[in-house]
């Protein structure tokens, strides 16, 4: 979709090692305008890892990221936070800070990046707060809501500066199916809507067949397939097949020991009497 727009991220031969361990091998891909890419795979299969990556805040091994155009695997810090203004992150947990009221964090990147009077940054936060259901929420503490109205509040913040960009880290974790919709919804209405190009990276595959444009699917630190929803749901590839369908056994395996496991084979494994007598010796 939209294949022939304006490119907004292109990951090039992108690794990231982490001793003899190829966390991330090999990897390109781009992003266009106006796209909801939805990165999947099994957990520990580098998801959290790339993205780390596209935001700038890990660098790689070896490999090229363009954010708008621009490479950022080279910057100084001070030029990253000047790309970072054009992109919202939504985190996992909503990395909400306690102490604060929801209207608070919201505000936070209006005060730190704009020189918006209070009078324009608290109307600039109702509209954030309605855009995401929560008209009136704005003098409650995180703590006073639930999980998932930490999410849109999180969201809400991601979006207070109007970015072109939205990254998602596992946005429908610890969900219940209704929120998990609501939050899906949410960003539908944001791509289509507003027509926002979105990353997000999950392994929610009812959430992800619902939002996603184009689909990646990570495994062994490389890209196992990419394409359509329909693609990906019609792939050949029996490692997909097991993995959206949620197969307890098949490619990727039930049972394996250490010496098998791939991502693995340079940890050592210690003496399990060792560990036992560490846990259960008591000392005079």
């Amino acid at each position: 979709m939209n294949a022939n727009g304006e490119t907004l991220i292109e990951v090039g031969h992108l690794v990231r090692r982490f001793g003899d361990r190829a966390v991330l091998d090999d990897i390109s891909f781009n992003v266009h305008r106006g796209e909801t890419l939805v990165i999947m795979g099994g957990s520990g299969c580098g998801k959290s890892t790339l993205l780390r990556h596209m935001i700038g805040s890990m660098k790689p091994t070896s490999g090229t990221v363009k954010l708008f155009g621009k490479e950022i695997t080279a910057m100084k810090e001070r030029e990253i936070e000047r790309v970072r203004l054009r992109f919202g992150m939504l985190f996992q947990s909503g990395a909400l800070l306690a102490s604060l009221t929801v209207g608070e964090n919201i505000a936070l990147p209006l005060l730190q990046h704009t020189d918006k009077s209070g009078d324009e940054i608290e109307e600039i936060v109702k509209q954030k707060l309605q855009m995401v259901g929560l008209t009136g929420f704005e003098d409650l503490k995180p703590g006073e809501i639930s999980g998932g109205m930490k999410k849109r509040v999180g969201l809400a913040r991601a979006l207070a500066l109007d970015p072109e960009l939205l990254f998602s880290d596992e946005p429908t974790s610890g969900l219940d199916p209704i929120m998990t919709a609501v939050v899906d919804q949410l960003t539908l209405n944001l791509t289509k809507g507003s027509h926002m190009t979105a990353v997000v990276v999950s392994h929610d595959m009812t959430s992800a067949f619902r939002i996603a444009t184009r689909m990646i699917m990570l495994g062994h630190g490389s890209i196992v397939a990419q394409g359509t929803p329909d693609e990906i749901r019609n792939s050949p590839n029996p490692e997909v097949q097991q993995f959206i369908h949620g197969q307890p056994d098949g490619p990727i395996p039930l049972n394996v020991s250490q010496e098998e496991h791939k991502d693995h084979q340079h940890v050592r494994p210690r003496p399990f009497l060792g560990a036992r007598f560490r846990f259960h010796h008591k000392h005079p």
